[in-house]
């Protein structure tokens, strides 16, 4: 699959940082891989978070924080997903 703009969306903004939200059916593996999120390249920072469920629908779903790495000139690319609510033990 690749990035779907609809499913992008803003949670917070506050002083030059933006807190996204994005669900996709993809892997974050995929995700978070070089280049996913270039078209959203003017929209993205450096520093901003996208909180994420990854493999929706099927699969192994992931859910957890990406953080944009760098984008520079148009080339957008995330830190590995740092897991959220990955165990549950009662």
């Amino acid at each position: 699959m690749s990035y779907s703009s609809k499913t992008l969306s803003v949670l917070g903004y506050a002083n030059g940082f933006t807190l996204w939200h994005y669900s996709t059916p993809d892997t974050a593996t995929t995700v978070d891989s070089a280049g996913y999120f270039n078209a959203a390249a003017e929209m993205l920072r450096n520093g901003d978070f996208i909180l994420a469920n990854t493999g929706q629908g099927g699969g192994s779903p992931q859910h957890g924080i990406f953080v944009v790495a760098s984008n520079q000139n148009g080339q957008v690319d995330l830190s590995d997903l740092s897991p959220l609510g990955s165990a549950d033990t009662d």
